[in-house]
């Protein structure tokens, strides 16, 4: 099953065009081509991911990062395409688009499209420019995320099944996440734990198949990357700070620079229950910032912003550590999944892996490049929701902002 899949999550826009092979008990796929385009370098400035701006650049992206895929492939163009005129071209697309001249089409798909400035045009011109791909799905993210986000990916997608007649598969965007071990030709072992920690996430989830997924814990207040982008930020440094936090600390551990002065709390570790908080953690560190420097009189040296990384982390570790060991003697399982954007952090892969050893447990890890949001972890999700005979119809694929299992 060739699937393309289609991320609008947050501040990735994301395609990827995925083969996956799937039975019952059986998930194998193969990345065929995935193209991104990041806003990082937008967002800066915002300090944070800012949902209109988001919107705007998924409108832009979604149709060049679509062009560029169809262009790259083995697929013929209708036309030239520096022009427009369809009028006399010799392989008219008659067999694949039929429709393609059908007024009632092109005016549901303006109406689709039309709220976002130029995505319309632009996806048109892509439509009667190249032929219909062989794909036998699409998949969109319909949540979680940021709903204006979302909802561009949603109607872009909703675009292209209804001109190509392809069924349009809405997906959940953190089970996407946990099926991103998939790609890295990975067999989950039910039951399983998995652990998402990403920007936006942090959950324990059991899943007995599939389909049946059940959350165990998460956090009640801030995700572990948000933290560690808001710590980031208190020690001077732009969005997304959570890879320079992770640098910093790594450099302490290396110089043996930690000073023993610095030493921050472990919320919620020794609860009985499996949900987390890091709101706590993330006020110490801008309590223990304010002492240092006397309330901002004197600036914080390089050495304390080691140190301050370091026993940050190294409390971030500690939590996740206890709180994965926890749900596991309380739920045992046959396989371990760590996914979301913070496992691509080179110290937290490889301490998580050394206490699955010391349990003995199968640990599945994502790729690193599959770790972040991407389309291809979509294309997974969309094949393994195919199997699921109550998909949602096109027309009735909302985006939800705050969707769960």
């Amino acid at each position: 099953m060739k699937i393309l899949a289609i991320e609008t999550s947050c501040d990735e826009t994301a395609l990827a065009l995925v083969d996956v092979d799937i039975s019952s008990d059986h998930v194998s796929a193969n990345l065929i081509q995935s193209e991104i385009f990041s806003q990082i370098d937008i967002h800066k400035e915002f300090g944070g991911v800012f949902p209109a701006v988001a919107k705007r650049e998924h409108a832009r992206h979604a149709p060049l990062l679509l062009k560029k895929m169809l262009a790259s492939r083995d697929i013929t163009s209708i036309k030239d395409p520096k022009t427009t005129d369809t009028t006399n071209q010799d392989t008219p697309n008659t067999i694949d688009t039929p429709t393609q001249t059908d007024p009632y089409l092109w005016a549901t798909l303006e109406e689709l499209l039309v709220r976002e400035p130029g995505l319309f045009e632009a996806t048109k011109d892509i439509l009667l420019t190249y032929r219909k791909p062989d794909i036998d799905r699409i998949a969109v993210t319909a949540g979680p995320g940021l709903e204006p986000a979302l909802w561009v990916g949603i109607n872009f997608a909703k675009a292209l099944s209804l001109f190509w007649n392809i069924p349009l598969i809405a997906t959940n965007h953190m089970k996407g996440h946990i099926f991103a071990v998939l790609l890295n030709k990975q067999k989950i072992e039910f039951p399983a734990l998995a652990f998402l920690m990403s920007g936006g996430h942090t959950e324990l989830v059991r899943m007995n198949s599939l389909h049946h997924f059940e959350i165990l814990g998460k956090t009640k207040d801030d995700a572990i990357g948000e933290s560690y982008d808001k710590v980031a930020r208190m020690l001077g440094f732009e969005y997304p700070g959570g890879p320079k936090i992770a640098q910093l600390a790594q450099e302490a551990r290396t110089a043996g620079a930690r000073s023993g002065d610095i030493i921050l709390p472990r919320p919620m570790i020794h609860t009985q229950d499996l949900d987390f908080s890091f709101s706590g953690l993330k006020t110490s560190v801008l309590y223990k910032i304010r002492d240092l420097t006397q309330s901002g009189a004197t600036p914080l040296s390089e050495e304390l912003k080691l140190n301050i990384a370091h026993e940050f982390e190294e409390a971030v570790t500690d939590i996740i550590l206890h709180k994965i060991t926890r749900a596991l003697q309380t739920f045992p399982a046959r396989t371990l999944v760590i996914s979301g954007g913070v496992i691509a952090n080179t110290y937290l892969r490889s301490r998580i892996t050394e206490r699955a050893e010391q349990l003995g447990i199968t640990l599945l890890l994502p790729k690193i490049e599959d770790s972040t949001d991407n389309a291809q972890m979509i294309a997974v999700a969309g094949a393994i929701e195919s199997l699921n005979t109550s998909m949602t119809e096109t027309s009735e694929i909302r985006a939800s902002g705050n969707l769960s299992y």
